[in-house]
């Protein structure tokens, strides 16, 4: 942790420092520098949704490269002797990732629980990136790499997030007509939930129904991506104010705030992988 003052000139301001630590490093087009990275958040938003978070994309696929070298080395190394401590982590993963599977998801796919083992954990080593302090790679970007902004936390950026629902979603689309037919999935959201034995009344009712289902449908990927990016751009912030603080005071705030953080950490990980294999067993239910 670090006062607004060390590293970033003398009379920032406290705003002034919580807008630095919660800039993305965005590349973009830019109407008049052209195809440029931007020098703050007015330029950002100039380049328009088009634009991209070199830092997100950078620590996301970084993390998310660990993960898989981390697993394929233990798969690597697996044996039937005694377990060394890679080989217990990963069979721990992989049994609690299984067994939630199994409780939840009764169908057939062997998507599914290679898919929630990897959101578990890659979400978890996103999430777990809110713990490194404030200043600390930021502060090293700027100093030795010339970098002026680097927001280390993947999770606290909503395209992320989004991003990765988005990808549940398509998912849930696919499995719901491959399993449904086009058919049964376009029933399912225009013959509930109110429906009669009365055929007239029965369609009189589809307009209303498409629209609740509708709603719910399009609600899944926007709640899975918010609540994950609330719960975490809510703990950076935390961390930001805490580092306005006097040294003293950071110390005695921010070791009791990262160690309930942890808790959000994972339970924001376990979530976030329930929720993906809940929507796609209900994907592929018959109604």
């Amino acid at each position: 942790m670090a006062n607004p003052e060390s590293g970033h000139g003398e009379g920032v301001t406290a705003s002034e420092y919580i807008q630095h630590h919660l800039q993305n490093l965005t590349f973009g087009n830019h109407p008049e520098n052209g195809w440029s990275i931007a020098h703050g958040a007015a330029e950002a938003k100039q380049m328009g949704f088009w634009a991209i978070h070199l830092d997100s994309m950078f620590w996301s696929i970084l993390l998310g490269s660990i993960f898989c070298f981390v697993f394929w080395l233990g798969a690597k190394k697996a044996h039937a002797g005694i377990p060394g401590a890679l080989q217990n982590f990963c069979e721990m993963m992989v049994d609690f990732v299984d067994g939630s599977v199994k409780d939840t998801f009764h169908g057939k796919n062997e998507l599914i629980a290679p898919l929630a083992l990897t959101i578990a954990v890659w979400v978890f080593l996103m999430n777990l990136m809110d713990l490194v302090p404030v200043d600390f790679i930021p502060e090293f970007a700027k100093r030795v790499l010339g970098i002026e902004y680097m927001k280390v936390v993947p999770t606290t950026d909503v395209n992320v997030t989004l991003g990765m629902s988005l990808s549940v979603f398509a998912l849930i689309i696919y499995y719901s007509l491959k399993v449904k037919g086009a058919k049964g999935f376009l029933a399912e959201l225009t013959l509930q939930p109110f429906s009669s034995d009365n055929k007239i009344i029965k369609y009189a009712f589809v307009p209303v129904n498409l629209l609740l289902e509708g709603v719910g449908l399009i609600a899944k990927p926007i709640s899975l991506a918010l609540r994950l990016f609330g719960n975490l751009y809510a703990g950076e912030l935390i961390f930001i104010l805490i580092a306005l603080l006097p040294f003293y005071l950071q110390w005695a705030l921010s070791i009791p705030w990262a160690i309930f953080h942890i808790l959000v950490i994972v339970l924001q990980a376990f979530i976030f992988m329930m929720l993906t294999i809940v929507y796609l067993t209900m994907a592929h239910e018959h109604h």
